[in-house]
């Protein structure tokens, strides 16, 4: 099954189509937030401080007047960046291990399994904190420190689709007509072992706008005045009995982005049948 034929799949179901919607909603809303957003993330009315959602402020305002609606319509814009970018290097970084491990084995597979299988054993908000700690808060060191914390993820699952496929016999006689180890790597196992990984990634993703928000709501992640899911949620805990809109909006941001990623991604799974692939594998 093409990538176009599975995506077309994937938006009949009514699971998959309203996920997607969500999705390009919230994508279109973060790139275009100056233009969307009714005021600017920054802008401080302390006589309009903790006020309830009006007609002026559609979610109301934070405890320095600020719009809530355009600072979430800009936190996506965190969120959304720090999750895709720190899961694209993630992938990349455990395609090429995991490739290089699976395929050739050896001393390189055991000191690449080890290294794995150590990253594997810790949580990766563990991860993240004691990588944070040594680096320093702020948006770069929380995408490196999301996308260390999920190499093993991939690192493993790549590693098990390029074992499981270079057994095959196209592999053995593409090998025994003299082609060259990147040639057999790059057209014929990692085109059919890379599926799995995009969709682990895209799964992974959601997961990474959790542990962004986590991090931004100990005030690990981005920095006043860049506008986070997370630390719109840990300014809010302190308001929570005088204005709990402040802390009840972000997270349902947070709710819909992590539940449409995740729905999108288990009818994609469905559409291109990854399951049984994986148990055949």
């Amino acid at each position: 099954m093409t990538g176009h034929s599975a995506l077309a799949r994937v938006l009949r179901t009514p699971r998959g189509g309203i996920a997607a919607a969500v999705l390009v909603v919230l994508v279109l809303g973060a790139v275009f937030a100056p233009l969307v957003a009714p005021y600017g993330y920054a802008d401080q009315n302390l006589p309009m401080a903790n006020r309830e959602p009006s007609l002026a402020h559609w979610l109301g305002t934070d405890e320095f007047g600020r719009d809530l609606l355009s600072r979430i319509i800009f936190g996506a814009r965190t969120s959304l960046a720090v999750g895709t970018v720190s899961i694209g290097l993630s992938m990349l970084a455990g395609i090429v291990l995991g490739a290089a491990s699976g395929y050739f084995g050896g001393a390189l597979d055991r000191a690449v399994t080890s290294v794995v299988d150590l990253t594997w054993s810790f949580p990766e908000i563990l991860i993240a904190l004691i990588l944070i700690a040594i680096v320093g808060p702020g948006l770069n060191s929380t995408a490196i420190a999301i996308a260390i914390g999920y190499l093993a993820q991939f690192t493993r699952l790549t590693r098990a689709q390029i074992m499981s496929l270079r057994g095959e016999t196209y592999v053995e006689a593409t090998v025994g007509l003299g082609a060259t180890h990147a040639h057999v790597l790059f057209r014929h196992l990692l085109p059919n072992a890379i599926t799995p990984v995009i969709v682990a990634g895209m799964l992974a993703t959601g997961n990474a706008i959790v542990l962004e928000a986590t991090l931004g709501f100990f005030g690990l992640g981005a920095q006043p005045p860049t506008p986070s899911w997370g630390a719109m949620m840990s300014s809010g805990t302190a308001q929570i009995f005088i204005a709990p809109w402040i802390i009840v909006f972000p997270g349902l941001a947070i709710a819909i982005t992590v539940i449409a990623i995740n729905l999108f991604g288990d009818a994609l799974i469905e559409a291109l049948d990854i399951r049984s692939r994986l148990r055949s594998g």
